[in-house]
Formats: C-alpha cells, structure tokens, sequence
C-alpha cells in the first residue's frame, strides 16, 4: 500500500487485492444465493401444475424476477462485506474488490450448480427434449434471466465493496476526532 497527496488530501492505494476478504465475500455471497434461491426453487416449484403438458408455464417469470433480485441483493452484502473486511478507503479499490469477488462468486456458483445438475439427472438421455419447443423455450428464458441476474448482480458487487470505504472512512474520522 502506498500513501499517495492529491491536493492536501491523502489517499490511501492498495497495490494488491486482499484474498481473505474476497473469498469471505464469496462464501456470503453462495450462502445467501443458496438459502434463498432454494426458498424460492420451493415456493415456485409448490405452485407448479404436474398434470399439465407444460408444467412449469408461467413460472418462469417469477423465478426470473425472484433470481434477479436475490442475485442483486446477495451480490450486493457479498460486496460489503468483501469491502469491509479488506478495509477499502477508496471507492476505487473497492470496485476492484468487487469485481474480482464477483468472478470468484461466479465461478463458485457455476461449479456448485454443474455438480448439483449432474448429480440430479446423471447422464440419462432426455428423449425428444433437443427439439422440444418447451424446452427450448424454457432454456430461453433461464439465459434471459441469468444473463440479467448477473449483469446487475455484477453492478451491485462493485456497488457494495465501493461504498464500504465510505463507512470505513467515518469510522476513521470518529476515531480520530475521539482521540484529539
């Protein structure tokens, strides 16, 4: 870290990212994604119809609005935690933070979810489903709703790192202002 004078004021440079603080706010960000996203997999999935020929039609738009707010929301306090504990002073750096905490989160998710699918249907062939119009549309929808998830879950990650120097600096301020 290097202290850097811009115009009386002092600002501090992190030059590397801080790895403890990143992979908490990964694991904030999987636990509260997986609560929650389950809680909502159970809530959507209750209301299904079986007997119908498209069982989950009409689910697909409140499991996209609840995955694209759970997603904003856990990327968002993963953010502020990750800032808060690397102790960012600079919305800078705390974008950084985010940004990096946002790809592990990602990579995390990815992986939980792949191992989670295999598991779930092994690898038994689904007949007819390649050209299936349903599932197509249904495979439409879950890219939509992802692709939004995480361009505003990836917003909100460097939104939530980048304003924890904000609290941090007037913890600081507070601190000094006891002190003199």
């Amino acid at each position: 870290m290097a202290d850097m004078n811009y115009e009386g004021e002092s600002v501090r440079v992190v030059a590397h990212p801080n790895w403890g603080a990143i992979w908490a706010g990964m694991f904030t960000f999987v636990a509260i994604w997986s609560v929650f996203g389950t809680l909502g997999i159970g809530i959507f999935a209750s209301a299904a119809n079986p007997s119908a020929s498209e069982p989950i039609a009409g689910m697909s738009t409140g499991m996209a609005i609840w995955g694209i707010i759970l997603t904003i929301v856990a990327m968002f306090v993963a953010g502020r935690v990750t800032g808060q504990l690397a102790g960012i002073t600079n919305s800078r750096d705390g974008m950084v933070h985010g940004m990096v905490m946002f790809g592990l989160s990602i990579a995390a998710a990815i992986l939980l979810l792949t191992i989670g699918g295999a598991n779930a249907f092994g690898n038994a062939p689904v007949e007819g489903a390649t050209h299936n119009p349903y599932v197509l549309t249904v495979f439409s929808d879950l890219g939509w709703m992802s692709f939004v998830s995480l361009f505003l879950g990836w917003l909100a990650a460097m939104g939530g790192a980048s304003t924890a120097h904000k609290e941090i600096t007037h913890r600081v301020v507070q601190q000094q202002v006891r002190h003199a």
